[in-house]
């Protein structure tokens, strides 16, 4: 009787906490949280990571891999662990407050609340803060040094009594020696000048005024350099750029002049940290920029313009070299140098760069622009833009791509020892491959040099394929009119070339001058077998090149292949995964890995595409053992590892658990599930440790369940989809439904879905919480009926559910957005099974949108209905039926089904005259629509306010068609345009 009683106490423990629950609400987002940035120290001990609400203050924690150490610095991010492993260096933002605060009040950018910086030595829990800092940098391979860049107005300034430090002392005695220089010379051409002429030339002439020639360049602001291991730090004023060399023995400063002192002048000085020695590189020049070491620090290079005024329309830089045991930096290159072609220049906006051995310095040659002309002012310009059939990209690309294209640059090379400038790349090879991290032979670039008009049509473009010699720019033609991939190996010796339309891979031998088949022994596809629109099909690409070019890792859509470049010896499938469907992914936790060892060990992410469970294994080369994954249903992501430890951390979720952040090692364990032939197996397991636990009060609120539903579409396919169910699913109860789509998503069952006001797709936890069931059908397309294909497989799985009883026929609705936009609009004209629809950028006139301009990109979307997403196949000349049987406009007059368009006045993808077009003709037809046009906001909608509404609005709209509740304003009476920004029609009357 004791145990019934305990039982039952339990029992109504349990039953009223589930009472206690409720269902989400709009107000959960702000708080709702994520984690961000993370990194690990490179011994494995450490680990730093953000926790970020959606709104408001986040917090930086740095914790122990163990655990067992945790610091939390609010309002931290932007962290780095120093390479010694001792310091976590941040940046930490104003309140989120203050920032809003001052954005309400308007104020100026200067005036913004600013960052601080944050240093924390590991393990200790003292925290050093600096206020207002721009930003830091530190030694990229190398440890002991930090420094950060002030905000102006930042430190304040005081009068400083102390010693000056030895930039300005620096400064002032250059200013010293100009000025007596300057006395010395003028008191000399006056004594001359008196002799000749007479003593009256010596009486003081009248003064005048002299205005600025030129607008004061921007000042720069205080750097501070500061010793990790002691304290110590440098002050060094109106600092502009600065820069670390890798190993950090080498650091440099650009320090601008000051415009309230005349005589100031503009410095670039190197500092020798370990020896605490000040080297001038160059003074008094107007601009200079693009800092790059080589790898010892031994040489640095950069572009400075030092002869033109100010605001000058025409500024011409030139490439400036300095190394160890120069006076100053001398110049290397500008337009007069051999090498640079004639109407080309030193560009500004390439990043140089030396190679790998410091032997070459790579850097970009820009075209000469025609300076602006300014006789006539702008008012009395005409505003026009040109098209010509001739042009390369339509005027919309190019106005897109004008700011990318006046910075834009083309390769070259200075050979350090030779003392000369080889240009490589042109308007005819824009992008170059480099090979060898700088210090190959040959080199690979890709022209479609006079193919570019037909993207238009084709949404690419044929190439002609080239090997450079990097030594005498030579170039050499590989294949002719490709389409394809391509991925040099590390030396350049090989080229590996994958040929979309023969469907397989190539390699040219350089040394040999030979093009040749290779990983023609492998017998399954190489490309993606689930292709379905009109187009060849990709593949599934390459994990890496291997050390010395001895072989190339290729995907199949299961499993990897070590693949020999010579084609000679049999490729070998490193890992198992089609006999039980499951992919082997790599997982690449070094981002300065150039290619993979035959001693390393490779981390392979597993996916099984039955159960969508997945898991981590490890290739071991040496051994040429893969070990059977421990598959979980979890989703693993955002991977990285230790330096010098095999730590792993990661982030795991599913549907129901937040994503956390773990540290792990793969360990190689007896499964006790299974035993095969009377034999233990073994499996690789992830063994971890949660360091995380964000979103603690998701248990306060109803929740719900993912699961894969399968059933026959109606082109007789077996087809799966995700079902999510609400936390208190009543099989015996009628739920409403939403189904909502976006091609495929069956992979996604175990990603975890954060109520949060969405750019324009469904909401699915926050539905589901509220009790609605969501369903995510699959959809497989036939080219020439994408219409009809959404129909087969969304209508077909809709009814399948059905079947099941607990679904309420009369009580489902559908949402998609863009593609799934589409689809909904589709769906309507074609069958009155769904009380409520919603439709995000919808395409309904296939024939005006196939001539239109994808906004964003500028693009003529005509390539989308011939080889893309849309999928007809042909043009609308060629089967103009296709155009009228899959556009929603044509088939209006059947529609019952209640709709809300949203339609973007800003839409860079779809054009948003689609959702006029629809609403217009729905409106003639008198069938119940509405049409919500976010002013400014593209195609997804980016502002969070606006982002707000529409799920405030959506869940209003299925509220009242799904389950009775009653509409509100915006809906039953609108919101005229008098009322706007004042009534948001909300409400309900």
């Amino acid at each position: 009787m004791k145990k019934i009683i305990i039982s039952s106490a339990i029992l109504f423990i349990s039953l009223f906490s589930f009472s206690q629950k409720k269902p989400l609400d709009h107000s959960v987002y702000d708080s709702w949280q994520s984690i961000g940035q993370r990194a690990i120290s490179n011994n494995g001990k450490y680990v730093v990571y953000t926790v970020n609400p959606q709104e408001g203050d986040g917090v930086l924690v740095i914790q122990t891999s163990d655990g067992k150490y945790k610091k939390e610095i609010p309002r931290g991010y932007n962290a780095t662990i120093t390479e010694d492993n001792l310091f976590a260096i941040f940046k930490i933002k104003p309140f989120f407050k203050d920032t809003r605060d001052a954005k309400i009040k308007k104020e100026k950018p200067d005036e913004m609340p600013k960052d601080s910086l944050g240093i924390v030595e590991l393990g200790k829990d003292s925290i050093i803060k600096k206020p207002g800092i721009k930003n830091y940098k530190t030694p990229e391979k190398a440890t002991g040094w930090l420094a950060y860049l002030s905000e102006k107005g930042f430190p304040e300034q005081a009068k400083d009594k102390s010693q000056p430090d030895s930039l300005t002392r620096l400064n002032n005695l250059s200013r010293m020696a100009d000025s007596l220089v300057r006395v010395a010379d003028s008191l000399r051409n006056k004594a001359e000048e008196a002799r000749t002429k007479g003593m009256s030339v010596l009486q003081s002439p009248k003064k005048e005024i002299k205005k600025p020639t030129d607008e004061p360049a921007e000042e720069g602001t205080e750097l501070v350099l500061r010793n990790l291991q002691t304290g110590e730090e440098k002050k060094y004023k109106l600092v502009s750029d600065y820069l670390f060399s890798k190993n950090g023995k080498r650091f440099v400063i650009e320090i601008t002049k000051k415009n309230s002192d005349s005589l100031s002048k503009a410095f670039v000085i190197l500092l020798s940290l370990a020896e605490n020695k000040i080297d001038t590189v160059m003074k008094n020049f107007n601009d200079a920029k693009n800092y790059a070491f080589d790898e010892d620090g031994s040489q640095l290079a950069f572009v400075a313009e030092r002869d033109s005024a100010l605001k000058s329309l025409h500024k011409f830089y030139k490439l400036w070299y300095y190394k160890n045991g120069f006076d100053s930096a001398q110049l290397r290159g500008d337009i007069n140098t051999s090498g640079v072609s004639r109407g080309l220049t030193i560009s500004e906006n390439y990043n140089l760069n030396f190679s790998k051995d410091g032997g070459r310095l790579f850097l970009g040659l820009a075209t000469i622009k025609p300076a602006k002309d300014t006789t006539v002012p702008d008012f009395e310009k005409a505003a026009v833009d040109v098209w010509n059939y001739n042009d390369d990209n339509l005027q919309p690309v190019q106005l897109k791509n004008l700011e990318r294209d006046l910075k834009k640059s083309y390769l070259a090379v200075w050979d350090v020892n030779k003392n000369s400038i080889l240009q490589l790349g042109d308007e005819k090879f824009p992008e170059i491959e480099i090979t060898k991290e700088g210090n190959g032979n040959v080199f690979y670039a890709a022209s479609d040099f006079g193919k570019r008009i037909a993207r238009q049509w084709q949404g690419f473009t044929l190439n002609d394929i080239y090997a450079i010699n990097a030594n005498t720019g030579e170039k050499k033609l590989i294949s002719k009119d490709f389409k394809g991939n391509i991925y040099p190996s590390y030396t350049g010796k090989y080229l590996l070339l994958y040929n979309d339309k023969q469907k397989g891979y190539s390699v040219y031998n350089s040394e040999a001058s030979q093009l040749y088949q290779v990983g023609a022994d492998i017998k399954v596809p190489l490309y993606d077998e689930e292709n379905d629109v009109p187009d060849d099909p990709n593949n599934y690409g390459i994990v890496k090149w291997m050390e010395d070019d001895k072989y190339v890792l290729i995907y199949d859509r299961y499993d990897v292949w070590k693949v020999d470049p010579n084609g000679k010896e049999k490729s070998i499938a490193i890992s198992n995964g089609r006999k039980d469907k499951i992919e082997f992914r790599y997982i690449n936790v070094d981002k300065d890995e150039k290619f993979i060892t035959d001693k390393q060990l490779l981390y392979l992410y597993c996916f099984n595409n039955i159960d969508k469970q997945s898991g981590i294994a490890e290739w071991n080369f040496r051994e040429n053992i893969l070990h059977e994954p421990k598959l979980t249903g979890d989703s693993y992501r955002n991977f990285e590892k230790a330096k010098s430890d095999s730590l792993l951390i990661y982030t795991k979720e599913n549907f129901s658990k937040s994503p956390n952040i773990y540290s792990g090692q793969i360990e190689m364990l007896p499964d006790t599930n299974i035993i095969s032939e009377g034999k233990q197996v073994y499996r690789d397991f992830l063994i971890e440790n949660k360091l995380s636990h964000i979103n603690s009060q998701q248990s306060q609120y109803l929740w719900g369940t993912a699961e894969l539903f399968k059933w026959k579409a109606y082109t007789g396919k077996e087809t799966e989809g995700i079902l999510y169910k609400p936390e208190n699913f009543d099989a015996k109860k009628k739920y409403p439904m939403i189904v909502y789509y976006y091609e495929r998503n069956n992979n996604t069952l175990y990603n975890y879905q954060a109520p949060s006001p969405t750019p324009s797709r469904l909401n699915i936890s926050f539905f589901v919480s509220r009790g609605y069931v969501v369903f995510v059908p699959d959809i497989w397309y036939t080219t020439g009926h994408p219409g009809k294909s959404a129909y087969d497989y969304i209508v077909s799985g809709t009814r399948a559910l059905i079947k099941q009883g607990f679904i309420d026929s009369t009580k489902m609705g559908l949402q998609g957005q863009s593609w799934g936009g589409y689809q909904t609009a589709y769906l309507i004209t074609q069958t009155n099974l769904f009380a409520a629809a919603w439709a995000g950028a919808p395409v309904v006139n296939m024939f005006s949108a196939y001539g239109g301009i994808r906004w964003e990109s500028g693009l003529n979307r005509q390539m989308q209905y011939e080889h893309s997403q849309s999928r007809i196949g042909a043009t609308i000349w060629e089967r103009p039926d296709l155009y009228i049987e899959n556009s929603p406009l044509f088939h209006l007059q059947k529609v019952k089904t209640p709709l809300v368009i949203m339609s973007n006045d800003a839409d860079g993808a779809v054009p948003w005259y689609q959702g006029i077009e629809f609403f217009t003709a729905m409106r003639r037809l008198n069938k119940p629509i509405w049409l919500l046009q976010y002013n400014g906001e593209a195609h997804n909608l980016v502002e969070r306010r606006n982002r707000k509404d529409i799920q405030i609005r959506e869940q209003q709209f299925f509220d009242w068609l799904l389950k009775g509740e009653k509409p509100p304003v915006w809906i039953t009476e609108g919101v005229p345009a008098t009322l706007k920004g004042i009534d948001w029609g909300l409400g309900i009357k």
